[in-house]
Parts: C-alpha cells; structure tokens; sequence
C-alpha cells in the first residue's frame, strides 16, 4: 500500500482509487452519483469502500452491510440506512412520513407502498446533504433483504442535484437485476507483480520463487486469498506448496483458509464465533447475553480476535464476510441450533419480534406449531410494513413446522399468494406445487388455479394466461362471486391484450359472463362493465353500446379501493363508445387517486390512457408532459411501458422521421410485452402518418393490416376512419364502402357528437354532390362540439380538398385556411403542409412555414415548468415526478436560463415547447 496524505492508497488499485476520487469531487461540486462496485469474493470491494469512506474526511458517510441471515426482514437494510436522519422525519411531506413510519414499524396503519418510502428516503437523504455532502456506503448488497434494495437502487435512480454519493458492493456471481440500472466499476484481481508483493508482506522469509509463482497463478490475484490462504499453512506447506488445493473453487478455497485457522480455537472460541456469525447485528450486548445462556466464559473473546478473524468493540465485525458464512457452515446443525435458541431467548420479543421468531425458526428440529403460528404473525407485520417478499419467507418457513395438513395447506397458500404480491413468481410456481401435494378441498383448488393464471399473467405474453383466468373463474363462482367476477373481468383483459391470439378465449370469456347469475343487489361497477363488453364481443356496438355509456357514468366515480383492484380497466367503457372527453376525465381522476393512495406502481398505466386521450384532443404540450410524467414513473419504479402514447403522438405531428424512429421502437418494446395488440398500434400509427403526408398507398396498406384485427372492436374502430380515407384516395372504392360499414356499426350506435362526426366525414369522402357538403357540414359542426380538434381540422380540410375538386376554390380556402391554422396551431406538421398544398392548388400563396428557432426544454423540464406555472410547489412537483425538491429547483433554474426570465410568473407568458414535442 501507499499512502496519500492521511488516506492509503490501495495497492494495484490506482484505476479503481481514481474514479471514486473523480466521483466524491462529482459530488462536492453539487451532483449526485451513484456506483455499483461488482468484484468476486475477496478481490477488494470492501477494501476499496474503506477507501472511500476515509477519503470522505468533510462528508457525512453512512454505511450499511447486507447479512445473510438478515435477508428475510423487510426494510431492515432501509432503516439502518436512515437511522442518523430519523429525527427529521417531521420535515417531510405526511404521505412520505406515513410511508417509511410504517416501513420501519414506527407507526400502525395499511402497508406502506414502496415508493412512497423511496421518496420518504429521498426527502431524508436531500435534506441531509444540504447541510454536509453525503456518502451512502453498500457492502455486501446481495444480502440485504430485497425490499430495502430497490428502496436504495430507486433512491440512487432519482438523485440528480443532490450533493450525495451511493456506492454499493456486490458479489460476483449474484442475481442482483436491480443493479444493473446503474453505473458499475468491476473489480478484477491484481497483476503478477502487485500480488507478489502483496504476498510478500504476509509470508515471512524468503518464499521459494516457484512455490509464490504458484500461488499467484492459484489466487488469480484475489488479495484475500492472497493474505488469508498462506496464514493456515505450515513452513513446510510453504516450502513445496501442497497447501493449494486447487481443485476447490476460489470461494471455497478461502473459506477453508479461515477453517483451518478456526479449527485451532478452543471450543468455546468457536461457539462465541458461531454466534457471532448468527447475530446479524452485530449487537455485543445481544451477543454477550446470548453467550452467557450458552455457558461461554468472556476469556473465549480472547483466543477470537488473537486468530485474526473477528474484533469485538461497539459492533462485532468479521475479518471478512466470508468469515462469517465459513464459521456458519463448519458448524453441525445441533450447534446452529443451540446457538439460535440462546439468541432467541436473548432477543426481546416487545421490541424485536420477527428476528426472535426467526431465530427460534432455525433452532427447531422439527414440526412446531408454536414456533409456526410466531413466524405467521411475523409475516402479517411484514406484510403491513409492505415488505410481501419477507412475508412469504416467514410463511414458507413456518409451512415447513407446520404439521397438522389444514394449516399447512392455508400457509402454503399465503405464502404464496404473498410471493406473487412481492413478485417472486418461481417462488410461487413453488410453494404453488408444495401446496397442491397436500390435502385440498374446491375452494382451495380454485385459488390455486388463480395463482396459477396470475404468475401466468405477470410472467409476460402468455397464451396460457387468458384460458388459465377463465379456468379459474369458473371454479370461483361457487365459492366466491364476487371473486369471480373480478377473475373473470382479468381474462378478458388479458384475452383482449393477446388480440386474435385469442380471439376464441375472448369470445368464450364474454359467454361465460353471460351466464352468471345476476347480482343480488343492484349492480355494482364492475358488473356494468363486465356485462357491457361481454355484449361487446357477442353481439357488438349495437347491443353493447347503451350498457357501455351506462357503466361509463358510474365508472367516473369509481371507489379507490376498486381503483386499485381492477380500475385499469374501467376506462375501456369510454374507449368503446368514442367518448374521449369521459376517458380523459376517467383516467385523469384514476392518476390522481392511485397517486394519492401511493399506489405508484400503477401509476403509469393510468397516465398512459390519459396521454391517449390528450393526443385524440390535440393537447399535444400535454401529451408531452404526459409522457415525460409516464417517463419518470417508469424510470422510479423500474416498470417499463410501451410507449404507445409518444407513438400516436408523433404519429399526429408528422414528422417522419421521428415517428418511424418510435413505431421502431415501440415494435421492439412490445414484441415481448403485447404482440397482439403491437402491431396494430404500430400500424394504426404508420396509417395516421402516410395520410398526413400525403401518401396514400402507404397509408392504406398500413390501416388494411390494423384493420384486420377485429377481436377488440376498440382499437381497431380507431383505425377505421384513416382505411377510409386511404382507400378513398387511392381509388379503391370496395375496400372503403367495407371499412366504412365496419365504421358505421361502431360509431352509431354511440350516438355522441365525436363518434358520429368521424362518421359523417368519412360517409361524406364516398358520397357525391349535395349529400356530401351536408355529411361534412354535420361533420364539422358535430366535431366542433367537442374536444377533438385534429379530428375536425380534419373533416376542414376534406371539405375543403373536395370544393376544391368540385371547381369553388373560394369556398375552399375557406375551410382549406381554416384547417391550415388549426393543424398550424396544434403542431401537426404533415397535415399543415398537406394543408398548405392544397390552398396552394386553389390559387392562394401560403408561404411555408418555417422552424422557429427556440430554445426548447428538455421533457421533464417542460413538465416541471407547467406544474409551477400552475400553482404547485417544489416539494409537490416533487413528489408527483419522484424527484427531491432540490432537483426540482435545479431544473428549474435550468428552464429560467433557457427562457431567459427571472420567476414563475413569467412562465405565464412564454411557450414551453419541449425536444419530444
């Protein structure tokens, strides 16, 4: 090693020594960063933390290290984390409060979402680092428990302006995919020359040249085997090297080096080292108490630190962790087994439950119905603290001690039904197997099935997962209706996902609806809706339409506990019957009451109806914002979404190049996500964009391939009107009148003004002469009556490129100018030329427009820009965009410099164009 100044430098490190200089400097100059140091066992990652934290002399450094034993408490990792900043939990917004007050078993109430916690951290974190930078240390990452691990890969995902640094270690190989988010630095073993001297200073005398090439070449430059395997051999060992066994795996062969220095202790050493490595706290007082219940003499801690391997102070610390899993394993079972016991009885049950519960867990030898009705309680503390995962392992182990095969069975189910919550689903497909062997009456069978459908569903595309839903709701009827309904109304979902895949699963669905028996009440919501669109699929618009609009009306007031059941669901009511205005309002009030609820990771499945929405109503500044809102949810809670709302509106803008770059990237995104309905949206997409600029052919065969897909009548009625007027223009009269009776069956039964109006314009490009001006007069003034402004700029401009062919150029500039403003004013840049051409054509000089050249924001600062324009607060943009305040205010100080004024007054005075728009 070399020394700099007062922080040694590590030897062979220097790469590795400089980047996490660059990053504390990053991070003293007003940014956050965040590092994934990924190495094998031994190779220097805790080594290099150390590093890190010494060098960190002016910051704040808190550190954490993951325990094997530790991995099944929830937010255990979290709270250690957040323990020196707990007193300033009174400076946070209530929900976020709320949230990590019930996460760490502060305070009672339902179970915390997680991201609510994420952002309760983040509050933490940001303040804290206002008054002293930061540094967030992570060791040993794949044992924390996993709930506190994408707590912490969210918070580091979302520090930006934040003088805070987190750097997290861990082991390689390990199935860590949260991880993989973030910047990584690998850490590889030492050169030749570096590990000769390293094992130079750890082997007294001269060391034959043969036998230290030899080790060199063994440990691959590992520095802990390096240092730690020479200390369990003997001279002679040295001397001809017959102590490297290398047939062991590296792991392997540095846990028997600490073995070997293990099996030297005296007994009751070892037994002080085992429950040592058992305690995951490192708590001495906890220790001690246990030790003394055990029989073992304080003067065993001596022997324990003189071998090197552990150090009793304010905190038991291992040499390594290694250490720890290698006394761990070269105990027997009866030795593990008193020893929790004594940890167990040392632990206080008032203030530490679950670890005593888990402690006597590992000290029983066999069946304990006791010991398993402690580990159920656990896990219904888990599960209010939110932590789903920690209680499917609570319930999976007490299944294990459960004996008697009813409750045994009705564990089993929990645990499992606990696992797809925290969505470990091979865990489910497991304990979903376990229990099946056992002794199960219907009901149970039937909830297996629906486990079974759900880990089907959540796995992906899955032509099993439709059929399985349905399979399930049937065996639900008997037992549970309501159940049933819920069940039924997810295969039809998943069914209509899968598009003509499966056609005849939907179809079968609908039937199955059908034929339940009516509510004993009045019907509820979700009974509305079922009926509705199983008389969708049966019997079509005509049938379907009047129950659809009914169940519309109360779906806008639907109750926030069915929203979060089944309310993604709810906005299709308003979707089939072209009622754009309610779906907006529908999926607007969704955001807000899953938002408010914490409910985050559903959030963007309601934002994205809501940004379908804005583009049909030509909003396109709010589209963006949408998107860049759906973006950031997204990105916080590592959920990704197809972007289908950027493609439409891109798709409506114009501009070719950009929207073939998104259908591109949208076929990508989806052919793993939903390939039924991805090539529809695609096309419909490609199908708006070649009408806009004039390409006819394209257009139409783009919309004929959407419009082949018929299973679910509201996406493919969308496309609809743009086959029309492709086939129209191309002069492929048999493919139009086709598409337009298709149309017909679809819009008028609705009988509103948006789905009528798309009617007429359409009715009018087949018709001639006095029918036609009438079908676009009736056109314009229907879609004048509402929202849709793309769609009446459109029916202005059919009506005008017909007076035009019709011979009254006057007429049509007219409508050809009022549709030119009307694109122009809305940003749809095909059409506007297409538009331009047209009153060119009539006589009339239109100058093309041009680019003006602005500034333009960035999405999320265009976002951030129109909530403080509206009124909000940066801790209210804050929590809406999972950012901290201070982020918010560095982005906006970025969107000041940008439009070049001085307060959020003058943002009512200036465009907020954004480089996605």
């Amino acid at each position: 090693m070399t020394s700099r100044g007062a922080v040694t430098a590590l030897l062979g490190r220097r790469s590795e020594c400089e980047k996490l200089d660059r990053l504390l400097a990053d991070v003293r100059g007003g940014d956050s960063r965040a590092l994934v140091v990924r190495g094998v066992p031994g190779v220097g990652k805790t080594a290099l933390l150390e590093y890190l934290t010494q060098l960190a002399t002016d910051y704040r450094v808190v550190q954490v290290a993951g325990v094997e034993s530790e991995m099944e408490l929830p937010y255990a990792g979290l709270q250690q984390l957040c323990a020196p900043f707990l007193d300033r939990m009174d400076g946070i917004p209530a929900p976020q409060r709320d949230a990590l007050g019930g996460a760490f078993g502060l305070t009672a109430g339902p179970p915390p979402d997680r991201f609510l916690v994420g952002l309760g951290a983040l509050y933490l974190f940001a303040e804290a680092s206002e008054r002293q930078p930061l540094v967030c240390v992570i060791d040993d990452a794949q044992w924390l428990d996993r709930i506190s691990l994408q707590t912490i890969v969210f918070l580091a995902r979302r520090l930006m302006a934040e003088r805070i640094a987190v750097v997290i270690a861990v082991r390689e190989p390990s199935a860590v995919p949260e991880l993989a988010q973030l910047p990584e630095l690998t850490v590889d073993g030492l050169g030749d020359a570096e590990s000769r001297a390293l094992l130079a200073t750890v082997v007294p005398g001269r060391l034959d040249s043969r036998v230290r090439d030899r080790i060199v070449a063994e440990t691959r430059g590992n520095p802990l085997a390096i240092v730690a395997l020479p200390r369990a051999w003997t001279i002679a060992e040295l001397a001809d090297g017959i102590g490297v066994p290398g047939a062991m795996p590296m792991t392997g062969r540095i846990e028997n080096s600490f073995f070997r220095r293990l099996v030297l202790l005296p007994p009751d050493s070892r037994q002080l080292l085992l429950a040592a490595a058992a305690e995951p706290l490192g708590d001495p007082a906890l220790l001690w108490q246990a030790a003394g219940l055990l029989g073992i003499d304080a003067a065993a801690a001596v022997a324990a630190e003189a071998s090197g391997l552990v150090e009793f102070g304010v905190r038991t610390r291992f040499q390594h962790p290694l250490v720890r899993s290698a006394v761990y394993r070269a105990a027997s079972p009866e030795e593990r087994q008193a020893v929790h016991r004594a940890l167990a009885h040392a632990t206080d049950v008032s203030t530490d439950p679950d670890r005593r519960a888990w402690h006597l867990a590992s000290a029983a030898r066999g069946p304990d119905e006791e010991v398993a009705a402690e580990l159920e309680r656990s896990a219904g503390r888990a599960q209010a603290r939110g932590g789903f995962g920690a209680a499917a392992a609570f319930l999976r182990r007490s299944v294990e001690l459960t004996q008697e095969p009813a409750r045994r069975t009705e564990r089993s189910l929990a645990a499992a039904q606990a696992s797809l919550t925290a969505g470990a689903l091979d865990l489910t497909r497991e304990l979903l197997t376990i229990t099946q062997a056992g002794v199960l009456d219907p009901f149970q069978r039937a909830r297996i099935e629906l486990l079974r459908a759900h880990v089907a569903y959540a796995s992906g595309p899955d032509n099993n997962a439709a059929p399985l839903l349905l399979t399930a709701a049937r065996r639900l009827e008997s037992f549970d209706l309501d159940l049933a309904r819920e069940t039924y109304l997810a295969a039809w979902g998943a069914a209509a996902q899968m598009g003509s895949l499966e056609a005849e699963v939907l179809l079968e669905v609908s039937r199955a609806i059908q034929a339940l028996p009516p509510p004993p009440t009045a019907p509820r919501p979700l009974d509305l809706l079922l009926d509705g669109l199983a008389l969708l699929i049966t019997d079509g618009h005509t049938a379907a339409a009047a129950p659809l609009q009914a169940a519309a009306k109360v779906l806008a007031a639907l109750p926030v506990e069915d929203v979060l059941r089944w309310g993604w669901m709810a906005p299709a009511a308003c979707a089939a019957t072209w009622d754009f205005e309610g779906l907006y309002a529908t999926a607007a009030r969704q955001v807000q009451l899953v938002r408010d609820a914490g409910a985050l990771s559903q959030v963007q499945l309601h934002l994205a109806q809501v940004g379908l929405a804005l583009t049909w109503m030509g909003d396109f500044a709010g589209a963006a914002a949408n998107i860049a809102e759906t973006d950031s949810a997204a990105a916080a809670t590592g959920i990704p979404i197809t972007p289908y709302s950027l493609l439409r509106l891109q798709a409506l803008q114009g501009r070719e190049d950009a929207a073939t770059a998104a259908i591109v990237s949208a076929d990508e995104q989806a052919s793993a996500a939903d390939p039924g309905l991805a090539a529809h949206r695609e096309q419909w997409a490609a199908a708006v964009l070649y009408n806009g600029l004039a390409r006819y052919d394209e257009a139409a065969s783009a919309a004929r391939r959407a419009a082949s897909e018929i299973v679910v009548p509201f996406y493919t009625m969308w496309t609809l009107p743009e086959l029309v007027e492709a086939a129209a223009r191309v002069g492929d009269s048999e493919l139009a009148h086709v598409a337009l009776e298709r149309l017909t069956t679809a819009t008028h039964p609705c009988g509103n003004d948006s789905a009528l109006g798309i009617e007429a314009r359409c009715q009018a490009l087949l018709s001639t002469g006095d029918t036609a001006e009438a079908l676009y007069r009736d056109a314009i003034q229907r879609l004048g009556r509402t929202r849709l402004r793309p769609e009446l700029a459109r029916a202005h401009l059919l009506y005008g490129e017909w007076l035009r062919r019709e011979g009254r150029r006057v007429d049509a500039r007219d409508q050809l100018r009022t549709a030119y403003d009307l694109f122009t004013t809305i940003g749809m840049e095909a059409f506007v030329e297409r538009a331009r051409r047209e009153l060119t054509a009539t006589g009339e000089t239109v100058r093309k427009r041009t680019a003006e050249v602005t500034t333009a924001l960035t999405p999320q600062e265009a976002q951030i820009a129109r909530l403080a324009r509206d009124g909000f607060s940066n801790p209210e943009i804050a929590t809406r965009l999972y950012l901290s305040p201070r982020t918010v205010e560095w982005h906006l100080r970025k969107v000041f410099t940008k439009l070049n004024i001085r307060s959020r007054q003058q943002l009512h005075g200036v465009a907020l164009d954004t480089t996605t728009a």
